[in-house]
C-alpha cells in the first residue's frame, strides 16, 4: 500500500532508507569500496536510489536502523580521490597553481563612475538570472530527448525562446510532462513575473546574509540565517540534509557530511552568484566568501562548483574581461585534478570543436550521463559548454544552458547571470526576455517578496562597494 493510500506523509531527501542508495552511488562516482556494504543492504531488501525524486514509493521503517549503520559505516570510507578533491580551503588554495591574485585598491578618481556601471551591471546579472532560471523551469527533470521533442513541435529549436504548451499533440505532454510545480508559471503563457525558485531564493539569503553580518560572515552565521528565514520545505537534497542535522544539533561543518548523499550536487553552487557580484575584479575574494556558504551543506566537488560561479561571477563583474577569461577565472581556483575541473574542460573544448551545441551536448550526455542529473561535475561541464558556445551572446547563453538538459533552470540561471554581467546595461538584454519578469520576484523569504530587480541591484551594489 503506498504512503497516500494510508494517509502517510512521506518526505523526501531525507528518510534514511530513501539515502542508502543515493550513497552506494556517491562511492562508486568516488572510488570507494562499498561492495561489502551494498551486499548487506542488497540482501536485506534495500531498494535502490529513487529514480526520479527524492523519496522511494513506499516506506520501509524496518529497513531504518540498517539504513542508518550504513550511511554511518559508508561515510567513514576512504576515498582515493580525497587528495586531489579537497573541500578545506587552505588545501584547496595550496592545490591551485593558478590562485588568482587579490586585486589592488582601486584608485578614487573616477570611482563613482564605474561604480554606476557596476550598478547597471549587477542589475542585469539579477535580470539574466531570473530569465535563465525561469525559461529552464518546465523542463526540469524531463530527460534530453523530451526537452528537444517539446521545442521542436512548436518550431523552438534550437532554442531560441520561452517554452510553450500551445500547439504541443496530447500525447507528447502526455509522454513528457511539463514540471507540475512550474508550468502554471513558466510557460510563454503563463508568466506573470518571477515565480518562486530556489535558484533566487538563495541569492536573496545571500544577500540578507551580507547586510546582517558583512563580509566577515562564518558558516554558522549561514545557518542561523537559514533556520530564521528559509522554510525547510524550500529547501532540497543537500540543503534539505543539512537543515535537519541543524535541528539535530549537528554543527557546522559537519552538517554537510552526517548522511548526506547529496553533498557533492549542485545545491552550492546556485547559492554563489552575490558572493560574485559583491567582489568585481576579485575571484579570489569571491570564491573564498563562496566557501564559507558552501561547506554548510557540500563537500568537495561540490564545494568546488560555488568557488568556480563565484570566481567566475567576480571576474565578469569586474568588467573589462570576456566569458573566456571568466571561465579561465573561475577554473583557476578549482583544484586542476579534480573531477569537475576535468568537467568544466571538457565542456570548453566540446564546445570549441563542435559548431553544432547539440553534439556539443550529446558528447556530455554520452560521457557524464553516469551521473546524477543534479550532480555539480556534468551540470559544470555543460554550463562551461554552453557559456564558451555562446560566446557572451545573452540569448544563446541561457538557450544553450537549458537545452543541454540535467538540471535546466539552475544552469539557466547561471549562464543568464554571467551573461547578465557581460552585457554590462539591462537595456541591452532583449525585452521579450526581460518584460514578462514584470520586475517582481515572488519568494517565501519573506522580507523580499514581491521586490523588484531594480531595487535588488541597488541593495547588491551598497554590499558590492561597502569597505
Amino acid at each position: 500500500m503506498s504512503p497516500a493510500a494510508t494517509g502517510l506523509l512521506r518526505l523526501t531527501w531525507v528518510q534514511p532508507e530513501d539515502l542508502v542508495g543515493h550513497e552506494l552511488r556517491q562511492a562508486a562516482e568516488d572510488g570507494r569500496d562499498a561492495a561489502p556494504l551494498a551486499a548487506r543492504w542488497h540482501a536485506a531488501g534495500g531498494p535502490p536510489a529513487p529514480a526520479t525524486a527524492g523519496a522511494s514509493p513506499a516506506a520501509l521503517p524496518a529497513l531504518r536502523p540498517l539504513a542508518e549503520q550504513l550511511l554511518d559505516a559508508l561515510s567513514e570510507l576512504p576515498s582515493p580521490l580525497a587528495a586531489h578533491e579537497p573541500t578545506r580551503l587552505d588545501a584547496i588554495t595550496a592545490a591551485c597553481p593558478d590562485w588568482p591574485a587579490s586585486p589592488a585598491p582601486r584608485p578614487r578618481e573616477g570611482e563613482a563612475a564605474r561604480d554606476g556601471d557596476l550598478l547597471d551591471r549587477l542589475h542585469a546579472a539579477w535580470l539574466g538570472r531570473a530569465v535563465g532560471c525561469l525559461l529552464g523551469k518546465p523542463v526540469e527533470k524531463l530527460p534530453l530527448d523530451g526537452i528537444r521533442a517539446l521545442a521542436r513541435v512548436t518550431g523552438n529549436w534550437p532554442l531560441d525562446d520561452w517554452f510553450t504548451a500551445r500547439g504541443v499533440p496530447a500525447p507528447l505532454l502526455a509522454a513528457y510532462p511539463w514540471n507540475r510545480r512550474s508550468a502554471a508559471t513558466s510557460l510563454a503563457e503563463n508568466i506573470d513575473g518571477m515565480p518562486e525558485d530556489d535558484d533566487l531564493n538563495y541569492p536573496l539569503l545571500a544577500l540578507l546574509l551580507l547586510r546582517r553580518h558583512g563580509r566577515a560572515f562564518s558558516t554558522a552565521d549561514v545557518a542561523r540565517l537559514w533556520l530564521d528565514e528559509l522554510p525547510a520545505g524550500r529547501t532540497f537534497t543537500a540543503e534539505r540534509i543539512a537543515y535537519r542535522n541543524l535541528l539535530d544539533g549537528v554543527e557546522p561543518p559537519l552538517t554537510a557530511v552526517r548522511r548526506n548523499p547529496f553533498r557533492e550536487w549542485i545545491g552550492a553552487q546556485i547559492r554563489a552568484d552575490v558572493h560574485g557580484w559583491t567582489h568585481p575584479g576579485d575571484p579570489a575574494g569571491a570564491a573564498r566568501q563562496a566557501h564559507r556558504d558552501a561547506v554548510l551543506t557540500h563537500t568537495g566537488n561540490g564545494v568546488h562548483g560555488a568557488m568556480f560561479v563565484a570566481a567566475a561571477l567576480a571576474a565578469a563583474a569586474g568588467g573589462g574581461t570576456d566569458v573566456h577569461q571568466a571561465l579561465a577565472a573561475g577554473l583557476s581556483v578549482v583544484p586542476p585534478r579534480s573531477r569537475l575541473a576535468a568537467a568544466v574542460r571538457l565542456g570548453i573544448a566540446a564546445a570549441r570543436e563542435h559548431r553544432d551545441f547539440d553534439v556539443v551536448v550529446d558528447r556530455l550526455h554520452a560521457e557524464l550521463g553516469g551521473y546524477h542529473w543534479v550532480h555539480a561535475v556534468p551540470n559544470a561541464a555543460l554550463l562551461a559548454a554552453a557559456l564558451t558556445h555562446a560566446d557572451g551572446d545573452f540569448t544563446r547563453s541561457v538557450c544553450a544552458a537549458v537545452s543541454g538538459g540535467w538540471d535546466t533552470d539552475s544552469n539557466g540561471a547561471t549562464a543568464g547571470s554571467v551573461a547578465g554581467l557581460l552585457a554590462g546595461h539591462p537595456d541591452r538584454l532583449p525585452h521579450r526576455w526581460t518584460s514578462p519578469l514584470k520586475n517582481r520576484l515572488a519568494t517565501s523569504v519573506a522580507s523580499f517578496d514581491g521586490i523588484g530587480f531594480d531595487t535588488l541591484a541597488a541593495l547588491t551594489h551598497t554590499e558590492a562597494v561597502r569597505p
